[in-house]
């Protein structure tokens, strides 16, 4: 089962450019809040309609302007599950399941069975949302979703009401339920840890623009732009001019770095993140950094050394330092400068 998005939609200021094609896998649409990626879902289920574009699932098409084709949500078989999960609260659970089943009754009701028994909610059957938790909802938003047999499902940010135990615990139960899903799934989230987990590509969404897709581990291990940088959890980032083959102008940090290969020409940023920081173990080092420590800051299992280069002239962008604690502790935490070098390997070269 397969996708075809190229969409445009303008509200205000605000605009919608997405170009985006996915067959038999999980993409991860990743993206600050507000960047477009639930307005995406919304115009793929026809919720929100297109200036223009083109929507086609599995070779048949939802929405296209330039030939008038607009499918009603109904008659999209699109499988969305939104923030609040949008269970019909004077339906019990097995009514809402029930809802979406285009069966004869009998095969219905067989269905719901199945779906109550799959999703863990036996016993829940006569119950109403308002009697059940946030996570016995989302299972039942969930179980009504593939009860309904749709050709695509989306999930939109599935997790994001729950608290950190029962989110964990949902994560898990879904990618059980996924796994026995063929087709494709679009999954939107602002966590990077949530669609590395579960997604098998990630796409970057930022103002409205799709910038990056591909492989996951590609896009975490080597990010193309800043946004797709900052999503992926890097925290040190600097604007960058180059000025030889292997060589650049690091400008917000003030200093010249040397690269283990050659820098690209269209380079805008770079980056380097938290944990790839090393202490120097001698004044002349490449890429050396003489850092005052402006702020430690303790967190559950590491520390963050907030620290500025001291040749910067002017206010800054300040670098971030992740080590262990032990790693900490065993330096001089009463010193106010640190001589922390970036590997000439570990640099990110960022559009």
């Amino acid at each position: 089962m397969s996708i075809y998005v190229d969409i445009k939609k303008s509200l205000g200021r605000f605009s919608l450019d997405v170009q985006v094609e996915a067959e038999n896998e999980i993409l991860g649409l990743l993206g600050a809040s507000g960047c477009g990626k639930s307005m995406t879902l919304k115009c793929i289920a026809g919720i929100v309609k297109p200036d223009y574009g083109k929507i086609v699932v599995n070779d048949r098409v939802l929405f296209d302007s330039e030939k008038k084709i607009n499918l009603t949500p109904q008659e999209r078989k699109t499988g969305y599950l939104f923030q609040n999960y949008a269970l019909f609260p004077h339906m019990t659970v097995e009514e809402n399941i029930a809802v979406g089943i285009r069966r004869p009754k009998s095969e219905q009701e067989k269905i719901v069975k199945e779906k109550i028994a799959t999703f863990y909610l036996d016993g829940l059957e006569k119950r109403y949302p308002g009697q059940i938790s946030g996570g016995q909802q989302q299972r039942v938003a969930l179980a009504r979703i593939f009860a309904s047999e749709p050709d695509i499902i989306m999930l939109d940010e599935p997790f994001s009401a729950l608290d950190n135990h029962l989110k964990w615990q949902m994560e898990l139960e879904t990618m059980k339920v996924l796994e026995n899903y063929k087709g494709t799934i679009l999954f939107v989230s602002h966590s990077r840890d949530e669609v590395y987990r579960l997604c098998d590509r990630t796409a970057v969404i930022s103002d409205g623009k799709l910038e990056v897709v591909c492989d996951k581990k590609e896009m975490f291990n080597s990010p193309k732009t800043l946004a797709a940088s900052r999503l992926t959890g890097c925290k040190n980032h600097s604007r960058a001019e180059k000025i030889g083959d292997y060589k650049l102008r690091a400008i917000d940090w003030n200093c010249t770095l040397t690269s283990s290969i050659q820098v690209p020409d269209d380079i805008k940023h770079v980056g380097i993140r938290a944990h790839y920081l090393e202490v120097c173990s001698n004044p002349d080092e490449t890429n050396q950094l003489n850092c005052e420590i402006e702020r430690v800051i303790e967190d559950t299992f590491s520390m963050i050394i907030i620290v500025r280069n001291q040749s910067q002239t002017g206010i800054g962008s300040e670098i971030v330092w992740q080590v262990e604690k032990n790693q900490w502790q065993d330096l001089n935490s009463r010193q106010q400068n640190l001589l922390l070098r970036i590997p000439e390997n570990k640099l990110l070269f960022l559009n």
